[in-house]
C-alpha cells in the first residue's frame, strides 16, 4: 500500500474558490497588522519625544529593539515552524505580538515600552516568515504568484493605513491608542485563525501521512462544492532531507545565496531610503508639513507597486519581473538626486517607490518561499530573513554617514550598487518557479547533481576523477556543464534524425 498522499498534486488541481479566499483572508488580515505595527513607530515616537515621554537616545533604542526582535523572530520561527508545524507557529507569534502590544499601551515609562517593543518585534518577524510560507503551500501553482503577491499588498497597505489612522487617533486619544488598536486587532485575528488548517504538504513531508490524507479529503470536499475535481498530477517522489546542513551544500546553497542577497537589498531599500524620505525632504529645503505630505503621497506607491508585482509574477515570471523592476529602480535612482523642482521631486519619488514595492511583493511574498523544499522552507526562509533584518541594524549608520558626506546622491549610490548585485545574482543563480509545483522544484533540486552525471554518461563522456571531489567547480560552473551536456545530447539526436531522413529520401533511393 502506497504511503504517498500526493498533497501537492491534489492541492494544485483544486479550483480557486471559497476555501482559498478564506485562507487568504485569515493570513492576509494578520499580515496587515504586521505591516501596520511596523509603520506606526514614526508617528508614536514623534509624539513621545514632543511630550517628554522619551528622548532621542531612547527613540533610537526603540527602533533598534524592534529590528533585533524581528531578526530573532525570523530566525526562531523557522525552526519552530518546521518542527511543530505552520499552524502552531502562526498562532503563537500572533498571540505574542497581540499581548505585547496591549502591554505597550500601558507602559509606565520608555524603558518598559522598549522592552515590549522587543517582544512585539519577535512576533512581527515571525509573522512575516510563516505567513508567506504557509500561503505558498496552499495555493495552486498556476496562480501562486498572484495570491502571494496580494498577501504582500495586505502588508504594505499597513503603511498608508498607519499614517491615516494615526492622523485621526493620536490627536484625539494619544499615542497609546495605536498600540491598543494593533493589539486588539491581532488578538481578534488570532481567535479567527483557530479554524485555519495545518499545511497538508508539511504533514506529508514529516511523515504524518494519515493526518495529511484526512485533511486533504476535508479540503477537497470544501473546495469541490459538489462538483467533480480534475485528476491530480503525479508528483515525483523525492527523498526527504530535513537536515539543516543541506541548506549549505549544492544545490540549495545557491538558493540561499539568492535569498540572502535579495532580502539584504530590499530591506536596505526600505529602511535606508523609504523610511528616510521625510528627513531627505526636510534637508532639501521643504517644511516638515510638506515633507510628511510628500511622504504620504509616495506611500501610496506601496500598495500600487505590490499589486503590480502580484499581477505580473504569473504572467511574466519571477526572474524577469525582479530583474525588470530592479533596472527601473536603478534608472530612477540615478535621476532622483538630480531633481530639486518641488513638483517633480514627489512625482519621481512616487515613481521610484512603485518598483521598490514591486520587489517587496516578489521577494518577500512570492520568490523567497518558493526557493526551498517544504521540510526546510521555514528554516531556510527564517535564515535569509534574519540576514535581511540584520542589514537594517547597520543601514541607519550607513545612511547617516553617506548623507552627511555625499547627500542624497551618496545614499542612492548604495541602493543602486545593491540593486546591480541583486540583478546579477538572480540572473546567474536564480530559478524560475512560474507555473511549477513546489514538488517539481523539490524534485529538480534533489536529482540535480545525479542528473549531471547521467547526462554526461549518456553523452558518451567519461566522468573524470575530479568530478567526484567536493572541490569540483562551482555552482554556476556545474550548471553550465550540465546544460552543455544536455545541449550536446539534443544536437546528437537531431543529427541522427537528419541522417535517417537523408537515407530514406527519394534521391538516396534513386542512387541505390
Amino acid at each position: 500500500m502506497s504511503t504517498s498522499v500526493n498533497a501537492g498534486g491534489r492541492l494544485d488541481r483544486l479550483p480557486i474558490g471559497p476555501f482559498h479566499r478564506r485562507i487568504m483572508l485569515l493570513i492576509g488580515i494578520g499580515m496587515f497588522f504586521d505591516g501596520f505595527d511596523i509603520y506606526i513607530a514614526g508617528t508614536v515616537l514623534s509624539v513621545t519625544l514632543k511630550t517628554g515621554f522619551s528622548t532621542l537616545a531612547q527613540n533610537a533604542a526603540f527602533i533598534s529593539a524592534t529590528f533585533v526582535g524581528m531578526m530573532l523572530g525570523s530566525f526562531g520561527t523557522g525552526f519552530l515552524g518546521d518542527r511543530y508545524g505552520r499552524r502552531f507557529t502562526y498562532q503563537f507569534n500572533l498571540l505574542l505580538f497581540g499581548i505585547a502590544s496591549l502591554a505597550a499601551a500601558f507602559s509606565p515609562d520608555m524603558a518598559f515600552l522598549i522592552a515590549c517593543r522587543f517582544v512585539m518585534g519577535v512576533g512581527l518577524g515571525a509573522e512575516n516568515v510563516v505567513g508567506y510560507s504557509t500561503m505558498t503551500e496552499f495555493v495552486p501553482a498556476r496562480t501562486r504568484g498572484k495570491w502571494l503577491g496580494f498577501t504582500a499588498v495586505c502588508v504594505v497597505t499597513g503603511l498608508p493605513a498607519a499614517l491615516l489612522i494615526a492622523s485621526v487617533m493620536v490627536p484625539q486619544f494619544g499615542w497609546r491608542s495605536m498600540f491598543v488598536l494593533g493589539g486588539v486587532g491581532a488578538l481578534v485575528v488570532w481567535y479567527m485563525r483557530k479554524s485555519l488548517p495545518e499545511s497538508p504538504r508539511w504533514l506529508e513531508a514529516v511523515g504524518r501521512t494519515a493526518e495529511a490524507e484526512a485533511l486533504m479529503q476535508a479540503i477537497e470536499k470544501e473546495a469541490a462544492q459538489g462538483q467533480p475535481l480534475p485528476p491530480p498530477a503525479a508528483t515525483m517522489p523525492a527523498p526527504v532531507a530535513p537536515d539543516l546542513g543541506t541548506l549549505f551544500t549544492a544545490p540549495l546553497l545557491s538558493r540561499m545565496i539568492v535569498g540572502a542577497v535579495c532580502l539584504i537589498t530590499i530591506n536596505t531599500l526600505l529602511y535606508g531610503f523609504v523610511t528616510w524620505l521625510p528627513v531627505f525632504f526636510v534637508k532639501q529645503g521643504l517644511s516638515i508639513a510638506t515633507s510628511f505630505g510628500y511622504s504620504l503621497l509616495m506611500a501610496l506607491g506601496a500598495p500600487i507597486g505590490s499589486a503590480i508585482g502580484a499581477l505580473t509574477a504569473d504572467r511574466w515570471g519571477r526572474k524577469p519581473t525582479i530583474i525588470g523592476a530592479s533596472l527601473i529602480a536603478v534608472v530612477l535612482g540615478i535621476l532622483y538626486p538630480m531633481i530639486s523642482d518641488p513638483i517633480l521631486l514627489p512625482a519621481v519619488g512616487f515613481a521610484l517607490t512603485v518598483p521598490i514595492y514591486v520587489l517587496v511583493a516578489l521577494l518577500f511574498g512570492i520568490y523567497i518561499p518558493e526557493l526551498f523544499p517544504t521540510e526546510v522552507r521555514l528554516r531556510a526562509s527564517g535564515i535569509v530573513n534574519t540576514l535581511g533584518r540584520g542589514a537594517t541594524i547597520v543601514t541607519p549608520f550607513l545612511v547617516v554617514s553617506l548623507f552627511e558626506s555625499r547627500g542624497v546622491a551618496g545614499v542612492m549610490a548604495l541602493m543602486i550598487g545593491l540593486l546591480v548585485v541583486q540583478i546579477i545574482t538572480v540572473w546567474a543563480l536564480g530559478i524560475e518557479p512560474r507555473h511549477r509545483s513546489l514538488e517539481e522544484l523539490k524534485a529538480e533540486e534533489t536529482v540535480f547533481a545525479g542528473s549531471e552525471g547521467s547526462v554526461l554518461k549518456a553523452a558518451g563522456r567519461a566522468r573524470p576523477a575530479w568530478f567526484e571531489t567536493p572541490a569540483y567547480g562551482g555552482l554556476l560552473t556545474m550548471r553550465v556543464r550540465y546544460f552543455a551536456a544536455q545541449l550536446d545530447l539534443i544536437l546528437r539526436a537531431r543529427r541522427r534524425r537528419a541522417s535517417r531522413r537523408m537515407r530514406h529520401s527519394p534521391v538516396a533511393r534513386m542512387k541505390r
